[in-house]
């Protein structure tokens, strides 16, 4: 006990606001629910703060299993805590009256506090904020003198004793609504808004010190809402809030629950199971509400030998913890080799009992671990991101290119430790004027973008007879059933051939001619990358500018070549543009000062060229903005230097680029649009809705360069152009905001299929012929987004067959 008083000093009572992580280890997947070997593998952890921070005490927060358990068959805990001083591991039981009183209340307020990892999710499930109720401020109360007690509640109309409400108009207690499956309520609560119409009630059991935490649910307005008056409304009754302890929880944490436990195996495979497998390198990411997006595209980027290998085969936990800052939890760096090592090391891995082993079921309960569930990584992926940082369903690539850009900066751009660099390529285009001379626009990209070419189906006769059956059947007022659908059939060859086709640009203006004319592009590829992601672009744009999804398959091999996109630069003989930009877009560019403003700004005294860069700066706002501006620089040295004539905003983020192309959007539409709006995406949507018949071509970009290759070319990887099919990365549903996403990943020769927690091999797979069937059965059921993934092939690996994915 001399030691425990001794690092008295050390201790601090965690406030409120203090983010306590309770239930998952910041440096590994290990959950407070300890055996021997876990206990070991959690010690070495705490051995690695220790050394780190100096820090001597922890909480052990120990969960034995025993006998029976919750409905749900998972077992139940008993947990008890310890008090542990390192590093040599000295223990006192908690609770205990000798220990100092301020180690209690630390203590106390640890086990006490709600989990950092739990606010956060919901947090995020919740980042729509609840409205203040239009019923609070004037709800009438009636004074029947109903009292109600501090706990033992019980609905008045039938004998449910959870799940209540309290009404805050009369004070009637009656239970909630009841689910589809039968559990909840009886439905008493609703009904008496129905007769009376008192408007807002409160679930006891979510009523604490916390108001704001409180479940206030608005019957007319048909949501759960803010009662800025809540406290008063529960006096009225006798409630003392500060007093109450939670015991329900709210509808939103309900509602999470449910989401992240949906059990989405029910529709994969059309409806079988996949023999699951478990092991290293076969490990389930939990769903942690709409989170399938990020699962999906994790298993794939963890299946490549870059990933692998910088985040786990060159560097423990140890290693990222020591070059993490103070706090782990935030570290880019310290989560993904976290993250590594849960899904490739096997730890997590560890299949459930069958369930007549009842010699080995309660060992094998207690160590069962499927999967982890990557909420820190998320939390630290998303902070920069308003999209990802919320539990809605977000688009797989987007996030994909989002997930790159962090890593990229996350490694200083070094191409050593850079992983992202594996997929990341050079692109250039090249438009050939009437002139004969030729211009080249380079950049660099993490995707190829794929647009269908519908009309280069191979089963052309198939649809036409198709389409004259369907038109016959709604003629008679039938519908046609799914086994009559016919579905093109476009090879991905006919897609890559699409992609570097000569096109034509109207209204081009070329710098040669000094005028507007039809010019040709035509793209290739500056460089071939490790892995190379082709993203098919099923969303197209119908009349009226309405986003479809195309309902086809495309032919996939398991091997290509795409060594003729490779460009091939400035040609021996041919001229380059020369520089230049139309004088017309020269004169837009311009800044222009709005007269009126500088007539007003000069009446008060001030000069005329500083009155023209206030209005320029303030962007022609008003007067007072402008002046406000002019006081504010009056001493900058550049004041009286006259406003710069150079065109400006040209420039546009690539990954703005990517995401509208992602919508189905053209590229050179794209540009001109965030160019318009100034860079912001919703804008640039809006705009290019607003503006359908807007030219592109007359303002592509005609800066020229040449073909050498630019520094960041040269560092970047570059193979010959043969590539194996490695990982697919699929989506159900009509939009990339609803549905839900899966990945099939290639390893040790068979196909994996990736949903959650769980892994398993396609069903039937151990027959060559059926693995590649069943992904032509998967689209049968259900319309797919595509994201596939191919891995760089030396000339001596062998292809891996000649079959086709119809997907």
């Amino acid at each position: 006990m001399e030691l425990l008083r001794s690092n008295l000093s050390r201790v601090r009572i965690p406030e409120p606001t203090n983010r306590i992580y309770k239930h998952e280890c910041c440096v590994s997947f290990e959950t407070p629910v300890f055996f021997s070997s876990v206990l070991r593998l959690f010690s070495e952890r705490l051995q690695f703060f220790s050394e780190k921070t100096a820090n001597l005490l922890n909480v052990d927060d120990n969960s034995l299993s025993v006998e029976g358990g919750f409905d749900n068959n998972e077992p139940q805990y008993e947990e008890t805590h310890n008090i542990v001083i390192l590093p040599d591991y000295v223990t006192f039981p908690f609770p205990s009256v000798e220990l100092p009183e301020k180690v209690r209340l630390a203590v106390d307020a640890i086990i006490m506090a709600e989990g950092a990892e739990r606010k956060e999710q919901l947090a995020a499930w919740t980042a729509d904020k609840k409205q203040v109720s239009a019923y609070a401020m004037n709800l009438p109360q009636i004074d029947n003198g109903v009292i109600v007690p501090p706990s033992g509640w019980k609905c008045v109309k039938c004998d449910k004793k959870d799940n209540l409400w309290l009404n805050l108009t009369d004070g009637m207690i009656l239970c909630g609504r009841k689910n589809f499956d039968g559990t909840g309520g009886n439905n008493h609560a609703i009904e008496h808004y129905k007769e009376t119409s008192y408007p807002l009630a409160v679930k006891l059991g979510t009523i604490t010190s916390d108001l704001e935490a409180a479940d206030v649910f608005s019957y007319p307005e048909d949501d759960s809402v803010v009662d800025p008056l809540l406290a008063q409304h529960l006096a009225f009754f006798g409630i003392d809030f500060s007093a109450l302890q939670k015991t329900e929880m709210t509808t939103a944490e309900r509602e999470l629950d449910q989401n992240t436990n949906f059990d989405w195996n029910r529709i994969q495979e059309s409806g079988q199971d996949s023999k699951l497998i478990h092991g290293p390198g076969y490990t389930g990411l939990a769903n942690l509400g709409n989170s399938c997006y990020m699962a999906a595209t994790m298993q794939v980027v963890f299946s490549t030998r870059s990933f692998n290998s910088r985040y786990y085969t060159n560097q423990s936990l140890k290693m990222a913890f020591e070059m993490a800052p103070a706090d782990p939890t935030v570290d880019l760096n310290m989560q993904l080799t976290k993250l590594a090592h849960g899904m490739l090391s096997g730890k997590y891995s560890v299949p459930a009992p069958e369930k007549d082993d009842e010699e080995n079921a309660a060992i094998s309960t207690t160590n069962k671990q499927e999967g982890i569930p990557p909420r820190m990584f998320k939390a630290v992926i998303a902070a920069s991101h308003p999209e990802f940082s919320s539990m809605r369903q977000q688009d797989a690539l987007e996030f994909f290119l989002h997930f790159l850009d962090q890593v990229e900066r996350v490694n200083g751009g070094s191409s050593a430790l850079d992983p992202s660099r594996s997929f990341k390529f050079g692109i250039e285009e090249r438009i050939l004027c009437p002139s004969g001379k030729v211009g080249f626009n380079k950049r660099l990209d993490y995707i190829l973008s794929l647009n269908i070419p519908l009309h280069e189906a191979t089963n052309k006769e198939e649809l036409e007879a198709f389409h004259k059956l369907k038109a016959e059947k709604i003629s008679e007022g039938k519908d046609v059933s799914s086994d009559e659908i016919v579905r093109p059939r476009v090879p991905l060859a006919a897609c890559l051939a699409n992609y570097s086709a000569p096109e034509e640009i109207q209204d081009y203006y070329s710098t040669a001619l000094k005028a507007k004319t039809t010019a040709l592009k035509t793209a290739g590829l500056t460089s071939f990358p490790d892995y190379l992601v082709l993203h098919m672009r099923k969303f197209v744009l119908e009349e009226g500018w309405v986003p479809k999804k195309l309902d086809v398959y495309i032919d996939v091999p398991d091997i290509i070549d795409i060594s003729y996109m490779r460009s091939k630069g400035l040609q021996p003989g041919e001229e380059l543009l020369p520089d230049g930009v139309p004088e017309a877009e020269v004169e837009s560019n311009n800044p222009v000062a709005n007269e009126d403003i500088v007539a007003q700004l000069v009446s008060m005294g001030f000069n005329h060229l500083p009155c023209q860069k206030a209005a320029i700066n303030t962007s022609n706002v008003g007067v007072e903005e402008a002046m406000n501006w002019l006081l504010a620089h009056m001493d900058d040295p550049d004041i009286d230097v006259p406003v710069s004539q150079g065109a400006h905003g040209n420039e546009v983020d690539q990954s703005k680029v990517d995401t509208l192309l992602s919508f189905g959007f053209q590229e050179e539409i794209a540009r001109k649009a965030l160019k318009a709006s100034g860079g912001d995406i919703e804008k640039a949507t809006d705009w290019i809705f607003n503006n359908p018949d807007a030219s592109v071509s007359s303002d592509m970009d005609t800066s020229t360069s040449s073909s050498k290759p630019t520094s960041d070319d040269t560092e970047l990887p570059d193979g010959r152009g043969r590539y194996g099919l490695f990982g697919i990365v699929s989506h159900m549903g009509t939009s990339t905001h609803c549905g839900h996403y899966v990945a099939h990943v290639l390893k040790d020769g068979r196909w994996l299929n990736c949903v959650g927690f769980d892994i398993g091999w396609g069903r039937d797979s151990e027959a060559e012929e059926t693995r590649f069937q069943s992904f032509g059965s998967l689209t049968v059921d259900y319309p797919w987004v595509l994201g596939l993934a191919y891995c760089g092939l030396m000339e001596q690996v062998l292809p891996l067959g000649q079959n086709n994915f119809h997907i």
